[in-house]
């Protein structure tokens, strides 16, 4: 995964779409690329504009999960517990 962008994406305003084909099939190993690939294109957008916002609602989620891991949902239940390199 590269942090690179593509270039029609750069040719345009950025979109709600754009941000969510970026950051819908994050993992936790790429979380961080992702994060820093919606930064920059939500950079130019003054302070108020709702992308921007939605930009930055979702760079925090993408930091959350490169930082707790992949559960989503329902944490494992008392017959599996987490494994102790995931605990925090």
């Amino acid at each position: 995964m590269a942090e690179a962008e593509q270039p029609e994406r750069l040719d345009r305003r950025v979109s709600v779409d754009d941000i969510r084909q970026i950051s819908a099939s994050a993992t936790p190993h790429f979380a961080l690329q992702l994060r820093a690939r919606i930064g920059r294109l939500i950079a130019p957008l003054p302070s108020g504009d709702p992308i921007r916002v939605y930009g930055v609602e979702q760079m925090a989620l993408l930091e959350l999960l490169a930082v707790r891991d992949e559960f989503r949902g329902e944490p494992p239940g008392p017959d599996l517990p987490p494994l102790p390199s995931l605990l925090l």
